[in-house]
């Protein structure tokens, strides 16, 4: 217990750290003092406070809100398959996002960012969808290789149309290319009410459901003789990762290695107690996109790149590391 205490400290004090230095860097570094100034009195005549204000403040919260979401649908979809190197991927959410994001940019549908969120919410709640239904079918229903195959078949076959799209239309490729790398950049203060309101919902549904879930991962003769309609909790947590890994996709495009190597570094240090590993993956997932996007901005100064390649490959070095030094936390 004291070590998943200290753990959960260490995680909320990066945070904090990765919130300050998102607030503080960027084109136009900023000091600390002047940043707790826009925070807590603002002076509408400093340029400074301002840039705070307007611009990074909903720039970090969309970060911790994608970041958090991504390492929680991690967590639930590790501990759903059983497969410590499970991500939202698995269900094709990312797949059905970009390619639902290809069709609006190729039609003229959706011109504006705000439109490309909810086109990309809606492709990755139908691949989803569509994953687990096959997923669901015959003696094995919802079964967790069931799911993982019915994901790769998709996400292939979905994959496979956007490349074609994309192939015929450069003009649309010239628009996605914007989306699919990830980021945080023009991000606007509209978005962030109904992000909240999805990802801190599911996260809390989660954390509700987890015992249960728990249950079914000691095995599903276990879990029925504790009581747990099986079938209905697996609905509900792939329901929970299409919201929050869907939420954040559309929100920032598609992130990867987040909802994969944090959780799984999170559970080798909190061990498989789900209500810490979700905790501790929220924590983790939002300082580590909000650490990947100040690293993009101070390696370009005084340009940026975009979050999505620096987790990639930041995340992949530090998951080589994993695998290469810690040993493979099965579940």
């Amino acid at each position: 217990m004291r070590t998943r205490v200290l753990v959960t400290i260490a995680a909320a004090i990066a945070l904090v750290v990765a919130v300050a230095l998102s607030l503080a860097i960027g084109s136009r570094a900023i000091d600390l003092g002047t940043v707790w100034q826009a925070l807590t009195q603002l002076d509408p005549n400093d340029p400074e406070q301002l840039i705070i204000r307007e611009l990074r403040v909903s720039r970090t919260m969309i970060g911790i809100l994608a970041g958090a979401a991504l390492g929680v649908a991690g967590a639930l979809m590790q501990s759903l398959t059983r497969n410590p190197f499970a991500d939202p991927g698995l269900l094709g959410i990312n797949a059905g996002a970009s390619l639902a994001v290809v069709i609006a940019l190729s039609t003229g549908i959706a011109t504006t960012f705000g439109a490309q969120v909810w086109f990309a919410f809606a492709g990755a709640g139908l691949a989803a969808v569509i994953v687990y239904a096959i997923g669901a079918r015959g003696a094995a229903a919802g079964a967790p290789v069931r799911l993982a195959l019915a994901g790769v078949a998709f996400t292939a076959l979905v994959t496979s149309v956007t490349y074609a799209v994309l192939l015929v239309n450069e003009q649309t490729l010239e628009q996605y290319r914007l989306w699919v790398a990830g980021s945080l950049t023009g991000r606007q203060n509209h978005d962030l009410t109904a992000l909240a309101l999805i990802v801190g919902g599911s996260i809390a549904a989660g954390l509700l459901v987890s015992r249960q879930l728990q249950a079914i991962a000691l095995g599903e003769d276990a879990a029925r003789a504790l009581g747990v309609n099986i079938g209905v909790i697996r609905a509900l947590i792939v329901l929970l990762v299409t919201l929050l890994a869907g939420a954040a996709t559309a929100a920032a495009g598609p992130i990867v290695f987040v909802g994969l190597a944090v959780p799984h570094l999170a559970r080798a240090l909190v061990g498989a107690s789900l209500p810490w590993l979700l905790v501790v993956s929220a924590l983790g997932g939002a300082a580590l996109v909000l650490m990947c996007d100040v690293i993009g901005r101070v390696i370009a100064y005084p340009g940026e790149i975009g979050v999505g390649i620096t987790t990639a490959f930041l995340g992949g070095l530090l998951f080589a590391l994993m695998a290469r030094r810690m040993k493979v936390v099965e579940l």
